[in-house]
C-alpha cells in the first residue's frame, strides 16, 4: 500500500487552513496543517481533520434522487436536469417568473464551482425571490462597505499582524478564525499582537474563549452596540481625537448626530460604565495602530447596519483606516469585486412586508411568509442550494410548515436534511476532497495576500458531478428553453467554461500577473505579502470619497434610542447565539470526531438567574418567546452575563423524514425556533438573532403515553 501526501486546503470556514492529506489505497489515512502555506503557517482546527469523515460519510448522496410515494428513487443526471426545470418552467409560465424562490446557503462562497457557475444560472430563473444566509449573518457588514465605500464587499479587514489596539465586539474568532476577516490561526495572531506590546479588548454578553484570553472583556447588554459604539464616537470627537483623511466628509454631520449620545447614556443600557467607555475611546484613539473589529453578534441584532457603520466610522475618523496595523483592504490575485456588483438597497421590497432587497435578494426573514401568504408573486417552487433554512432562519417552524406547502421543491445538496426532506429532486454534488479549488471569497478577506490552487486531492466516481457541473447542467436546460439570441450565445459559452479557466483568466488579468500554472508550482501557495495602503484611488464611490454621514443610517439613530430606552418586562431574559469551533452551522454534527466530549446544546445561563428562577444546574427548562419555545438542558455559567442566555446556533436535527445519523444521538434543539422572522433590521431586513426576549421556567412534565390496546 503506497502512502501520497497532497496539498489542499480545508474549505469548511473562512480560514481556508492549507493542509497536507495523505492518501493510501484510494482512502484518508491523515490530514494535518501545512506548515508552507503562507497565510495558516500550519494552523488546522478540528473541522478540517473531519474532512475524511466528509468523503466517508455512509448518509452523503453521491446520485440524484427524486421523492416518491416508495421511497427516493434515484435518477439520471440528464433525467434530473430536464424534470427540474421542466417543472420550474411550468410553474413560472402558470404564476409568473416570481413563482419560484431561491435560497442560497453559506458554503456556497466556500466552492470554487458554486462561485463561478451558481450566478449565472440563478440568473437564468429571472426570479426577483432570491435570498441567501447572507441577510442571518453578515449583511449589515456589506451594507456599510457599500454605502461608505461604493462597493458592498470593498471591506477593510483588521491588520491584526501589526495592530497594537484591538477593539472586538460580538466575535469569537477564536472558534471562528475570523469571519470577515480570513484570520487562521488567530489564537497565534493574538499572542503575537501581546507579544509586541499590543492590547486586545473583547465587548461581548458572554466571556467567550476570545474574550477569555484577552487584556480586557466588558459585559454589553445584547442589542446595544450600538449604544456604546455611539458614545465612542462622541467621545473621540469631543476630546478633539478625530483625524479623518482628506478624502473624507461628513464630520460635522456625524457629530451633531452622537452629540446627545454620551458615555453617561450609553452607560444607561448597555451595563458597561462612562469611565470605562470613556477610557476605550482614547486608548483607541490615541493608539499608534488600532482596529475595531464586530461581527456576528453586532450583524444578528436589531440595529446591525448603525453598528457597522459606526464600527467603520470608528477607524475612519481615528486615522486607522487604510493604515498598517489599522484596518486595510486585501489586493487578492484575482479581483473578486471586478466580477460581482456593488450592491444596492431597496431596488425592489418583498410582497407581503415591504423589506428591502440588498444586491439582488430579499431579507431571509421574508421567506416564510412568501411562500405561505397567498396572491400575486406567492412562491409556489423553491430551488435551495447548499442551505438548511429550517434550522438557520427566524421563526424555523413555520418555514418547515412552509416549505411542506410548496408545488415543487429542488435541492443542490449531499444530504437529506430537515430542509432538504421536502424537495421532490435533490442533486448532490461532490464533496470537497474530490473538487479542485481557488478561494475566490476569501482571499478577498483575508490578512495577508497569498495566492493558492488546489486539484482534487482524490478522484471522483464513475457518475458523480461537481456543483458547476450541476449549474452548467440545469443552466444548459434553462437555455434549451430560450430563443436563440446573442445574450443566450453569451450564457452558454459561460456555463460551459471550467473554472479552472476562469481563475486562470483572473490571475492573468488581476494585480500580479500570475496563473494557475504557477500557483500549481508553488509549495503551499504564493505569498504576496502584508496588506498595503490602497485609498482613495481604490474607492468605489463618487470622485473616489467617503462620506460618512449617510442618511439612511443618521436616520435611524432616533429610532436606536427610543427602542433601547423602552421599557421591559423584568423577567425577561435576552437570548444570543454562540459558536463552537467543532461545529459548522447547521451541519457536520454527524461527525463522530467532532461532537465527542462534553454536550454543547444546553442554554447557558448565569448561576443568579437560575437561582432567581427556582432552576438547578443540568434539568430540563422551557425557553419561551413571541415566537415559540424549546425544551432544552440549562447550564449555569459564570461566562454569562447577568439577564442573558446562549443557546448555540445550528442544533434542531432529527425532524421525521431526515437522514442524518446525528453522532452520539444529540440533536439539541433549534435556537431558531424561538427567533421571531418579525424582529428585522429597520436599514437592512437583517433577522434580529440575537437579544432576542426570552422567558425560561421548569419544562412541563411530558405527557403519558395512553397505554395500548390488547
Amino acid at each position: 500500500m503506497t502512502a501520497t501526501v497532497r496539498r489542499t486546503s480545508c474549505n469548511l470556514c473562512e480560514a481556508i487552513c492549507g493542509v497536507l492529506v495523505t492518501v493510501a489505497d484510494g482512502r484518508v489515512t491523515d490530514i494535518r496543517g501545512d506548515a508552507s502555506d503562507p497565510l495558516s503557517r500550519g494552523h488546522i482546527c478540528p473541522k478540517a481533520v473531519a474532512l475524511k469523515d466528509l468523503q466517508e460519510d455512509p448518509d452523503r448522496l453521491t446520485r440524484p434522487v427524486r421523492r416518491t410515494a416508495d421511497g427516493w428513487l434515484e435518477l439520471e443526471w440528464d433525467e434530473a436536469y430536464e424534470y427540474v426545470v421542466e417543472r420550474l418552467t411550468a410553474i413560472q409560465r402558470e404564476h409568473g417568473k416570481n413563482a419560484v424562490g431561491v435560497y442560497l446557503g453559506n458554503p456556497n462562497v466556500h466552492s470554487l464551482g458554486a462561485m463561478t457557475h451558481l450566478p449565472p444560472t440563478v440568473k437564468l430563473l429571472r426570479t426577483r425571490n432570491r435570498f441567501s444566509a447572507t441577510s442571518v449573518d453578515q449583511l449589515p457588514h456589506m451594507l456599510a462597505c457599500h454605502l461608505l465605500y461604493g462597493h458592498q464587499l470593498m471591506v477593510p479587514v483588521a491588520d491584526i499582524d501589526r495592530t497594537g489596539y484591538l477593539l472586538v465586539l460580538g466575535a469569537n474568532p477564536l472558534a471562528s478564525n475570523g469571519s470577515m476577516m480570513t484570520a487562521p490561526g488567530f489564537g497565534r495572531r493574538l499572542k503575537e499582537v501581546r507579544a509586541r506590546g499590543g492590547k486586545v479588548v473583547v465587548v461581548d454578553p458572554r466571556r467567550t474563549e476570545t474574550a477569555a484570553v484577552a487584556d480586557e472583556h466588558h459585559f454589553v447588554r445584547p442589542g446595544t452596540d450600538a449604544a456604546f459604539l455611539l458614545a465612542l464616537i462622541h467621545q473621540v470627537i469631543a476630546d478633539g481625537d478625530a483625524r479623518p483623511a482628506r478624502y473624507v466628509d461628513g464630520l460635522e454631520a456625524v457629530a451633531e448626530a452622537v452629540r446627545d449620545w454620551t458615555p453617561e447614556l450609553a452607560a444607561e443600557v448597555t451595563g458597561i460604565d462612562a469611565e470605562t467607555v470613556r477610557r476605550i475611546a482614547a486608548e483607541f484613539a490615541q493608539a499608534e495602530r488600532a482596529a475595531c473589529y464586530g461581527r456576528v453578534g453586532v450583524s444578528t441584532q436589531q440595529f446591525g447596519a448603525v453598528c457597522h457603520w459606526a464600527i467603520q466610522v470608528l477607524n475612519i475618523i481615528t486615522g486607522n483606516l487604510d493604515r498598517p496595523g489599522g484596518v486595510m483592504i486585501p489586493r487578492p490575485a484575482v479581483d473578486t469585486l471586478r466580477g460581482i456588483g456593488k450592491g444596492h438597497l431597496g431596488s425592489w421590497r418583498s410582497r407581503v412586508r415591504g423589506l428591502p432587497e440588498f444586491g439582488g435578494e430579499l431579507p431571509a426573514a421574508a421567506l416564510a411568509e412568501e411562500i405561505l401568504t397567498p396572491g400575486e408573486g406567492q412562491i409556489r417552487a423553491m430551488v435551495t442550494v447548499a442551505g438548511n433554512p429550517v434550522l438557520s432562519l427566524p421563526t424555523g417552524g413555520r418555514l418547515d410548515e412552509a416549505l411542506g406547502s410548496l408545488e415543487f421543491m429542488v435541492a443542490v445538496d449531499p444530504y437529506i436534511n430537515e430542509t432538504t426532506r421536502h424537495a421532490d429532486v435533490i442533486l448532490p454534488p461532490t464533496p470537497p476532497l474530490e473538487r479542485d479549488h481557488y478561494d475566490l471569497a476569501f482571499h478577498q478577506l483575508a490578512v495577508r495576500n497569498t495566492a493558492r490552487w488546489n486539484d482534487a486531492v482524490l478522484p471522483r466516481p464513475a457518475g458523480s458531478r461537481h456543483d458547476w457541473e450541476i449549474f452548467r447542467g440545469l443552466g444548459l436546460a434553462l437555455l434549451r428553453r430560450t430563443p436563440r439570441s446573442r445574450r443566450k450565445l453569451i450564457a452558454t459559452a459561460r456555463l460551459r467554461l471550467h473554472p479552472r479557466r476562469i481563475v486562470d483568466a483572473g490571475l492573468r488579468v488581476g494585480p500580479y500577473r500570475l496563473s494557475v500554472a504557477q500557483l500549481r508550482k508553488s509549495a503551499g501557495g504564493i505569498d504576496l505579502g502584508p496588506l498595503q495602503p490602497a485609498l482613495p484611488q481604490a474607492l468605489r464611490t463618487p470622485e473616489r470619497r467617503i462620506d460618512l454621514a449617510q442618511p439612511l443610517i443618521l436616520a435611524d439613530l432616533p429610532g436606536v434610542r427610543a427602542t433601547l430606552f423602552a421599557p421591559s418586562n423584568g423577567d425577561e431574559l435576552l437570548l444570543i447565539g454562540r459558536r463552537h469551533l467543532r461545529s459548522n452551522n447547521s451541519w457536520m454534527h454527524n461527525s463522530a470526531r467532532l461532537v465527542k466530549g462534553k454536550p454543547r446544546h444546553q442554554l447557558l445561563m448565569n448561576p443568579a438567574d437560575l437561582d432567581r428562577r427556582e432552576l438547578s444546574d443540568g434539568q430540563l427548562v422551557e425557553v419561551t418567546s413571541a415566537a415559540g419555545s424549546v425544551v432544552v438542558e440549562v447550564a449555569a455559567s459564570n461566562d454569562m452575563m447577568p439577564g442573558v442566555v446562549s443557546l448555540p446556533h445550528g442544533f434542531g436535527h432529527g425532524r421525521p423524514g431526515a437522514r442524518l445519523s446525528v453522532a452520539n444521538g444529540v440533536a439539541g434543539p433549534s435556537a431558531n425556533d424561538v427567533t421571531d422572522a418579525g424582529r428585522t433590521d429597520p436599514v437592512a431586513g437583517t433577522a434580529a438573532l440575537n437579544g432576542v426576549p426570552v422567558t425560561v421556567s421548569s419544562a412541563p412534565d411530558p405527557v403519558p403515553a395512553a397505554p395500548s390496546s390488547p
